[in-house]
């Protein structure tokens, strides 16, 4: 059984271990702290994790999937709930962590990079899965799965959108098991990830219903 809660402050070091190890050969996130020993590696890519962590647990946005009883963390999601806007003040203060995380260029390869990904976001409100990651040693145990459900019924209690972007064909497949669908990739990258969308549940109950008829004429 795996259960899903949101994270608490104390948890950032874990799920930033968790994220890194997840992301480690991500065509988009891993280049933007560059190469190395794989030990340094992991440990840029948590100070990364760190970063994004901090603002999103304190706006209760950032979900963990552990077996009930055991601390370990299998699963982290981080989400911006409709509207999110991470303040000035927020990023200044996690920039120390950024630069730990790239480097001088590497912060400028991760503002290019976030300047193109936010281009292809929705204008209208909606929730936006900006990472998900489990561990390895918790692969294939519907951790993932876990994790989307969980606050996809957030989502859809809302009747609100949703929005992501995928590096691998393996992970479009759970998310379109989850009503997510491909929208085009993500222009001016060069490993471009795929924008996928989810309508709202109202949205997605009408053409379903629509279908229905049209099968049935």
């Amino acid at each position: 059984m795996i259960i899903v809660a949101p994270a608490a402050p104390s948890d950032v070091g874990a799920a930033a271990v968790v994220l890194a190890e997840a992301f480690a050969d991500d065509p988009v996130t891993a280049p933007l702290v560059g190469g190395g020993e794989p030990a340094d590696r992991q440990a840029r890519l948590e100070h990364l994790f760190v970063a994004l962590l901090r603002p999103a647990v304190a706006d209760a946005t950032v979900d963990l999937a552990r077996h009930p009883g055991d601390p370990d963390v299998l699963g982290v999601a981080i989400w911006e709930a409709p509207g999110t806007v991470t303040s000035v003040v927020q990023l200044a203060a996690q920039l120390p962590s950024f630069a730990r995380a790239c480097g001088i260029g590497g912060l400028l390869r991760a503002a290019s990079t976030k300047h193109a990904i936010d281009r292809h976001r929705p204008r209208s409100p909606h929730w936006y899965l900006q990472e998900v990651g489990v561990a390895a040693r918790a692969r294939g145990a519907g951790v993932g799965t876990a994790l989307l459900r969980s606050r996809l019924a957030v989502v859809d209690a809302q009747d609100a959108a949703a929005h992501l972007e995928s590096s691998t064909e393996q992970n479009r497949r759970l998310y379109r098991r989850h009503g997510f669908v491909d929208v085009g990739p993500v222009r001016g990258l060069a490993s471009p990830p795929m924008v996928m969308s989810r309508p709202p549940a109202s949205r997605r109950a009408g053409a379903g219903a629509a279908a229905s008829r049209s099968a049935t004429v």
